[in-house]
């Protein structure tokens, strides 16, 4: 799986039903409220590069509310699960 990351702003008084209806969207993983520069953080999940198109460009960009996005494809994911495999590598029980 392919794993971005996208920055929303969102019309303040819809931030819960822009939140609701991202979430929706098959290929978004999680959706966060958030403090800061933008109002919402999702997270989209696919299995090739294209298919961000879809999901964000003719889907969640669509929503009513959205005013602007930021998308960060990432290129390798880092987490606890992943560096305790990897460290048990070659051990045995």
């Amino acid at each position: 799986m392919i794993s971005a990351i996208v920055m929303i702003k969102a019309d303040v008084d819809r931030i819960p039903e822009v939140a609701q209806q991202i979430s929706e969207i098959d290929g978004i993983a999680e959706v966060y409220s958030v403090t800061g520069d933008v109002d919402l953080i999702a997270v989209a999940k696919v299995a090739k590069h294209e298919d961000f198109a879809d999901v964000i460009a003719d889907r969640l960009n669509k929503v009513d509310g959205v005013r602007d996005s930021q998308t960060h494809i990432a290129f390798r994911t880092y987490s606890n699960r992943d560096l305790g495999a990897a460290f048990a590598i070659g051990l045995d029980d």
